[in-house]
């Protein structure tokens, strides 16, 4: 039996949007003796969640999202929900004390661009971490080998089916060629951090597709020009 440090209460509730469509709509709540987490999801993508540390309820949404906002009163519920979390932890902790913990290391480790990389323009690195509990994970930028803090942000546990976590770091950079990024994250099942390397190489978005698609309507028209002039030679000759 897998001994939780934090106690994680969840809603689930499936919504019929169509005959062939379901989504799932995910309430979250979460504590632990000093950390706390309250977040609704729709099919596995944050639309809310309670920041603690700012006092207030936080819209992760892109720009380009419409966004669904919640009530007035939504963050003070989370607050409450807070004070009944802690109060049921105490008395699991009490339960499940004698019981072995369990920590399992992260299985999954990806670092990636958000867009198209082109030198110069705003981008964002995404580091991708998931299988691991307990939750959380401490997450850590370098450029160039040195620490990066500034505009680096990292979203609160997100949980899987499986009952381990996922969390996702960005960094907000500006791309110059030959610079080298890396994302560390440690925890609590790892005797040292785990390191993923990204390197700037400047891409240009469609430059595939479009020279294949230009190599291809010249191999065509190539073909068809060839296959005309043997027609004709074909009908002279009869």
């Amino acid at each position: 039996m897998r001994m939780k440090m934090k106690l994680l209460l969840f809603l689930c509730c499936v919504l019929w949007v169509s005959a062939d469509v379901l989504h799932e709509d995910l309430a979250i709540t979460g504590c632990s003796d000093s950390d706390g987490e309250n977040m609704y999801t729709l099919d596995g993508e944050e639309k809310w969640y309670a920041d603690f540390k700012q006092g207030k309820g936080i819209e992760p949404q892109p720009p380009f999202v419409d966004h669904m906002s919640y009530p007035e009163g939504t963050y003070e519920e989370a607050v409450a929900n807070q004070q009944v979390c802690r109060t049921n932890l105490k008395v699991v902790q009490k339960a499940m004390k004698d019981l072995p913990l369990e920590n399992d290391p992260p299985s999954s480790m990806m670092i990636y661009s958000r867009d198209y990389v082109d030198l110069g323009e705003k981008n964002s690195l995404i580091c991708h971490v998931s299988g691991f509990y307990p939750a959380p994970v401490n997450v850590s930028w370098t450029k160039n080998g040195e620490k990066v803090t500034e505009g680096t942000s990292i979203n609160v546990p997100f949980p899987n089916k499986d009952s381990s976590f996922t969390q996702i770091s960005r960094l907000d950079f500006i791309p110059k060629q030959g610079d080298i990024y890396s994302c560390s994250v440690e925890h609590l099942a790892l005797t040292q951090p785990l390191t993923r390397i990204w390197e700037v190489e400047a891409t240009k978005p469609g430059i595939g597709p479009t020279v294949f698609c230009g190599l291809g309507l010249t191999v065509g028209v190539v073909g068809v020009a060839a296959g005309t002039y043997f027609f004709i030679k074909a009908i002279k000759r009869s």
